[in-house]
């Protein structure tokens, strides 16, 4: 009788043991960023004391949406030319690499964005504002009759939702900060505190633990911008498998849509050969002699619009024909002169005119209304100096995912 007695002891010790062990890691568990708890799970001090002094740790309940932004689910990859190297470079041979989650914005940065960007340049200064102004003459053509467009296409209203253009790299990373600025502001002023809306309306930045507040827009790196376009998401299968490759941002070999009321269509602007930007009259193949509007065509699988043809798309590299095996195989991106053989500098020599290629040079991809189908392909890419702009590229911004997680 007492050795039942004692086994039912013993057996109701071990059974209050394991249930304070296992309340204990429950207890653990739902220490989380967006439920941290009243108290340090390290120190055991109180979150949010009545001490002046106490730590404060506010409510959060993931990344403040960024107006215009798309959340692109990271992943693994295969960057580089699925096209044929018509052109040899051998500059974007395939490999794998892992790309982080983040966002981009689903659209290029239109005319009455860049307009909403000068009025409130002003308040920067005259010259600030004068070093913001596109280069509208990116237009004229010696031989070709485009003088409407450098006087109208910039500010005519008809053209607000086009891609603005004659903007280069470096005004590009310019309004990157400046979106930063004003969205941040406007986050502040809905969600801030009385302390914190004055510090935003005496030109202070919010300190990103607030949770109230949005990492910086930037230029998506190359890695990031081709893994967006590609859009492999929508080819995903079980058990991590794609059921093919694209070409394209679409399916198909073809730069037609196959599906629906709309098979035959034009997938996006580009031009379709010599001479060809839009087809004949009564039945014009994408509609658009220059630009089309940043949301005439169909997205893809992400939901971004015109991944290809429109205008190109300034990232932030540099432009290195062997990025490919120098890049690291996580979040990729060439941004220095860093690995650059300083035996081979002649390779690079470009006061002495034996390379276009230098640390200011930056790569643009995407295609345009202007090239033809080949440069579609997201893998194909390009680069022109930083401080140059054409009538062909555009951009759009990115921003990192600072918790991972999808918006919420």
């Amino acid at each position: 009788m007492n050795k039942v007695r004692s086994f039912f002891y013993l057996s109701s010790l071990l059974f209050i043991g394991i249930s304070i062990l296992s309340s204990c890691g429950k207890k653990n568990d739902f220490a989380t960023a967006d439920n941290p708890g009243k108290f340090s799970t390290t120190t055991g001090m109180a979150y949010n004391g009545k001490d002046e002094n106490s730590f404060g740790v506010r409510k959060y309940s993931g990344q403040p949406y960024g107006p215009g932004l798309r959340y692109i689910e990271g992943g693994r990859i295969i960057l580089g030319s699925y096209e044929e190297d018509l052109l040899g470079a051998m500059d974007n041979i395939e490999r794998t690499v892992t790309v982080n989650s983040f966002y981009m914005d689903e659209a290029e940065v239109a005319n009455i964005h860049w307009l909403e960007y000068l009025h409130y340049a002003r308040d920067s200064g005259q010259t600030y504002y004068e070093e913001a102004l596109p280069d509208t003459t990116v237009w004229s053509k010696e031989l070709a009759f485009n003088d409407p467009y450098v006087d109208h296409y910039f500010r005519y209203p008809g053209f607000r939702f086009h891609p603005v253009v004659g903007i280069n790299w470096l005004q590009a990373k310019n309004y990157c900060a400046w979106r930063t600025t004003m969205v941040n502001r406007n986050l502040a002023m809905k969600n801030g505190t009385d302390e914190e809306v004055s510090a935003v309306e005496g030109g202070e930045r919010i300190p990103l633990e607030s949770g109230i507040v949005v990492p910086n827009y930037r230029l998506p790196t190359e890695a990031e911008w081709e893994y967006a376009a590609q859009a492999l998401i929508g080819v995903q299968e079980y058990d991590e498998n794609h059921s093919h490759r694209r070409i394209y941002p679409w399916d198909g070999h073809s730069t037609r849509n196959p599906y629906g009321d709309e098979m035959g269509t034009f997938m996006a602007n580009f031009k379709r050969g010599r001479g060809d930007y839009a087809g004949i009259a009564g039945k014009l193949n994408d509609a658009a002699m220059i630009t089309a509007g940043i949301y005439d065509n169909p997205p893809n699988d992400y939901g971004l619009y015109n991944m290809a043809g429109n205008v190109n798309e300034w990232v932030e590299d540099i432009y290195r024909p062997l990025s490919y095996q120098d890049f690291e195989d996580l979040n990729p991106v060439r941004n220095s002169g860093f690995l650059d053989d300083q035996s081979w500098d002649y390779i690079y020599d470009k006061p002495q005119w034996t390379t276009f290629i230098d640390n200011h040079v930056r790569v643009y991809k995407g295609g345009s209304w202007k090239d033809v189908a080949y440069w579609l392909a997201p893998g194909t890419r390009r680069y022109l100096e930083e401080d140059s702009a054409t009538a062909t590229i555009g951009f759009r911004c990115a921003m990192i995912s600072a918790d991972g997680n999808a918006p919420r």
